[in-house]
């Protein structure tokens, strides 16, 4: 509340939102902490999975007397230990039929997803229901993040980046490894992502990537184009052959 571009109308608006996170493995963990932390007064965990011995090098959200538990169960005692003033909802399931009904309902949804077809499907559904998506990934030695904000007219959408038919799936950190303080690196910058957009300050990543090589230690910043073809945000051809009004 000492923060000027916050302030006491900033925090209340942090209470008083809901934010979606999908995943809670090494993305969604100390997304989901920091949001906590913040105050954002509902916090809706969603992941199907069991915590495994293998996940805790960097799922900081679960402890070794979690393993064999669901993850948003998990997750949601340590956010709770950490600040009980705030609610949160496990769905302990995959988002299918009620994807849209989650999505409408919360403020910013935050992806922290490790497949296409999740990622292509929460981007579908924010941008039929005008819901900020902060998008993050991590692999190896390199994350990067983005925001897509369908209130924003010039903002691109997930489906400009990648094409759904000509995607190659990422192989999973289980399978390839990844540096664990990469994943706190990027998770964090998506909280603070989340928290710009619920309290209104400053600049979000709205039509630009940041990429982080740890390795060398460097950051890459990318401009992104909308796509006008685009089947999810793009101008549909009728539309686009009428005259302007």
């Amino acid at each position: 509340m000492r923060l000027s571009e916050i302030g006491e109308s900033g925090q209340e608006r942090l209470n008083a939102a809901r934010v979606l996170v999908v995943g809670l493995g090494g993305l969604g963990s100390p997304v989901a902490m920091y949001l906590a932390a913040s105050g954002v007064g509902h916090i809706v965990l969603s992941d199907y999975d069991v915590v495994e011995l293998s996940n805790l090098q960097r799922q900081i959200v679960h402890r070794s007397a979690d393993i064999g538990r669901n993850k948003v169960e998990s997750a949601r005692d340590t956010l709770l230990a950490l600040n009980p003033e705030i609610r949160v909802t496990p769905l302990h399931w995959a988002l299918d039929d009620d994807l849209d009904e989650q999505v409408a309902a919360a403020t910013v949804v935050v992806d922290a997803t490790d497949n296409f077809e999740s990622r292509f499907a929460l981007n579908a559904a924010c941008w039929r229901h005008a819901t900020p998506l902060v998008s993050g990934a991590a692999i190896r030695m390199e994350g990067q993040i983005a925001v897509f904000d369908p209130r924003d007219p010039d903002s691109p959408c997930y489906r400009c980046l990648y094409s759904e038919d000509g995607r190659a799936e990422g192989e999973p950190c289980a399978l390839v490894g990844v540096l664990a303080p990469l994943l706190g690196i990027i998770g964090s910058v998506q909280a603070a992502e989340a928290i710009k957009l619920i309290a209104g300050f400053g600049a979000s990543l709205a039509g630009r990537l940041i990429a982080l090589d740890a390795a060398e230690m460097e950051w890459r910043e990318l401009r992104l184009g909308k796509d006008p073809d685009c089947p999810v945000c793009g101008t549909p051809a009728d539309e686009a052959a009428r005259p302007g009004e």
